[in-house]
């Protein structure tokens, strides 16, 4: 509802503007007035209510409350009753502080500000001055949200699972040491995403992943058609246990990644080229034949690394070739795994390390949520794949 001119002339006139939003100024005069004019009013219709019933029971007069809000601490005239049975539903009898307030300590924690940033941004900008105890516990939360949404239920069936892992520093047992987080980011048969869940573990193995792909199919997922992931170790003997039908299929673009940075800075546009020859061939004997080729050629001939690792990895890069130009260009195209990824290390960049494994989760956990409220549609590349996937896995699909 739009405030009269009027009105708005009343309250500004014979203040400074500048005082307006700062601390103690107009903002915060209306959020107190406002708080307290409620409290009231929900005081009014609890008596209401108690002298409807039979009871007897008034007001007691008022006691003061200091309550945080997400830009200053206000301190509120909260009406008493002498039974003593109100309860504010705006303020509850040991709430200290706006769900606001906590919405933007959650909100600076998701960008990667560490507790102490969060508290040297409320002292400077709004004046609040808040513990680091208070900080922790108010992101602490989040780590019950953590849990549920780790062991939510998921769909039935995924036409594409990409599984990747970024590395964090961790303290643990008094040493700082380099862990993975490894992410499942899943695709639906309408082609939007879900984000599957994230674990943190020291070392990965078949062990690892077994626990991962059994928990995912506790969860729901009783099939996933393509499985893409890069060089996880343990990985293909895992998923074949509990999904024996997935095809597991390397990630080309990590693949690229892996090839370019064995070359020098100047070649690698040249060896980006030449090795489209591969992964672009029709068929697996032409890019049988196109690796060779690099191989031989001048490029192979000056990295020969490069050649060798496609070969140890030709096994996985084989089932590329037998899908259609559609879901080549979905799975070639990792953009939404990537971008991910892209968000969470600057995340995680700007902590240097984190004190506990919580630590992390809550952070990578806030930071996966932003990303996934951005995503809006399914990429345009899904409408043509989608075809092809119901024509390649049949009833597997269109089960889904």
């Amino acid at each position: 509802m739009a405030i009269e001119k009027d009105v708005l002339d009343q309250l500004l006139a014979g203040r400074d503007p500048k005082d307006v939003f700062s601390k103690d100024g107009l903002v915060d005069e209306l959020k107190k007035a406002l708080s307290e004019r409620i409290l009231n009013t929900e005081l009014d219709e609890h008596l209401d209510a108690e002298n409807a019933d039979g009871k007897s029971n008034q007001r007691n007069g008022y006691s003061k409350k200091s309550i945080l809000t997400a830009t200053s601490k206000v301190t509120l005239a909260v009406p008493r009753d002498r039974a003593g049975t109100f309860d504010p539903q705006l303020i509850a009898k040991y709430q200290r502080r706006f769900p606001e307030f906590d919405e933007k300590i959650i909100s600076m924690y998701a960008r990667g500000m560490s507790v102490r940033e969060i508290r040297g941004h409320l002292e400077e900008l709004y004046g609040i001055d808040v513990s680091s105890d208070l900080i922790s516990a108010v992101t602490d939360a989040v780590l019950d949200e953590v849990a549920e949404w780790q062991n939510r239920p998921l769909d039935a069936s995924y036409p594409l699972v990409f599984f990747d892992a970024l590395r964090v520093k961790i303290r643990d047992e008094g040493f700082v040491r380099n862990k993975a987080v490894y992410i499942a980011l899943g695709v639906l048969p309408d082609g939007t995403k879900d984000i599957l869940g994230l674990w943190i573990e020291q070392t990965e193995g078949a062990k690892f992943w077994l626990r991962v792909m059994n928990e995912l199919k506790s969860r729901g997922i009783g099939d996933i058609l393509i499985a893409v992931v890069d060089g996880l170790k343990g990985f293909l003997e895992a998923i074949n246990a509990v999904y024996p039908q997935t095809v597991v299929q390397t990630c080309i673009v990590h693949l690229i990644r892996h090839s370019l940075d064995l070359a020098a800075w100047k070649d690698r546009k040249t060896v980006a080229q030449a090795l489209k020859t591969i992964y672009r061939a029709i068929d697996a004997s032409a890019g049988q034949a196109a690796m060779d080729a690099f191989a031989d050629g001048p490029w192979g001939t000056k990295y020969p690394a490069i050649a060798q690792s496609w070969r140890r990895n030709w096994n996985l890069i084989i089932p590329f070739f037998a899908f259609p130009e559609a879901v080549r260009r979905i799975i070639y195209t990792t953009n939404a795994i990537e971008a991910l990824n892209s968000k969470l290390r600057r995340a995680v960049r700007t902590r240097g390390h984190f004190p506990t494994d919580d630590a992390a989760t809550k952070l990578l956990y806030l930071s996966l949520n932003r990303a996934a409220a951005e995503w809006k549609r399914p990429p345009r590349e899904w409408s043509e794949a989608k075809t092809q996937f119901a024509t390649m896995f049949n009833e597997r699909f269109v089960n889904s």
